[in-house]
């Protein structure tokens, strides 16, 4: 047996050992959300193969479908949880690799990380949520970047780390964050375009921020940061509170989707209302199914003159993903 996917070039090539024909899913297909998922073929007896063509600079990850059971390729020794229950396998294509940011450096000033319980005060599912402040190696005020699901933007994309480096290396000016956990399975209802979450940030998390760190007052110096519906809550915040939150980063922004079946009413603040004093910087990989409304989102962010910056990258919708690509929209927002 061999160690897969075989990678020569770009061309990827997946084997499969069993008397059963195995399925792909992965990011090269959306995962099979809108599209069928990917056949072996019989290359002797008992021994399936599937080569793909895939781009250089990709990141990917993947999973098999065996006897109606999704798993993670046996033949793979990495692998990672994608948050969502499952365990997914990886690879990095010849020309990717991952952002050198994301480690510790020896000589880099290293900012604090404290850890609270919040109040919910009624604004969430559930009675109070986890926060996670992040204050830089210095003494100067900062403005704040609130970053929805914290844990995993801290655990999994590294983001504290990536901050100490690009203030080490003075590709941005020092910030501080408060790094939010989800409620849950609540967090589809607090993610979508919710006032009340709104309320929460304003009236629960930025006391404690302001009381545990140095923060600038600038009206519309702080930043709202998420993922997927977490991207998508950070446009709607800053639209309906853009005197406090006057920049975003949105890193593959759920604005349209498989459980998103309405026309969200963020299209219609951007359609009808004034232009805001916010200034947006978008990223969505080109594997992943949220890549077409990210593009309609960044196009009527333009069309309407806001100040959008967008960015795509070959890989899919994923934590490996966000960290690799999320010191962009850093400097695009505090790089002054």
């Amino acid at each position: 047996m061999v160690i897969t996917p075989v990678i020569e070039g770009n061309q990827v090539t997946f084997f499969w050992y069993g008397a059963g024909q195995p399925q792909l899913i992965g990011d090269f297909n959306y995962w099979s959300v809108d599209q069928p998922p990917i056949e072996f073929e019989l290359v002797g007896e008992g021994v399936w193969k599937r080569t793909l063509t895939l781009p250089m600079d990709a990141y990917l990850e993947y999973g098999l479908v065996v006897d109606g059971q999704r798993i993670a390729d046996p033949l793979n020794p990495n692998s990672a949880a994608d948050g969502m229950g499952h365990t997914n396998s990886y690879f990095w294509m010849p020309d990717a690799h991952d952002t050198p940011l994301a480690t510790n450096q020896p000589d880099v000033p290293q900012g604090t990380i404290t850890t609270h319980g919040v109040v919910g005060r009624g604004y969430v599912v559930g009675s109070n949520r986890t926060v996670h402040l992040y204050r830089p190696a210095t003494d100067e005020k900062t403005p704040l970047l609130v970053v929805f699901d914290g844990t995993g933007y801290v655990e999994k994309a590294r983001l504290p780390i990536i901050v100490d480096n690009l203030i080490a290396q003075k590709r941005i000016r020092p910030i501080s964050m408060a790094l939010i956990d989800p409620g849950g399975t609540g967090r589809t209802v607090e993610y979508a375009c919710s006032d009340t979450t709104v309320a929460f940030l304003i009236y629960c998390v930025l006391p404690l921020a302001r009381q545990q760190l140095n923060l600038l007052d600038t009206p519309g110096a702080y930043g709202m940061m998420g993922a997927s519906m977490g991207g998508l809550m950070s446009l709607y915040t800053a639209l309906r509170a853009p005197e406090i939150f006057g920049r975003v980063l949105s890193q593959s922004g759920a604005f349209r989707g498989d459980f998103i079946f309405y026309r969200s009413v963020i299209h219609d603040l951007i359609d009808y209302m004034p232009p805001q004093p916010v200034r947006v910087f978008m990223d969505a990989g080109r594997h992943e199914w949220f890549i077409d409304s990210n593009r309609e989102m960044a196009a009527l962010l333009d069309k309407r003159g806001y100040d959008v910056r967008y960015h795509e990258h070959n890989s899919g919708h994923n934590y490996p993903s966000w960290r690799n690509h999320v010191a962009a929209g850093l400097e695009f927002l505090f790089g002054d």
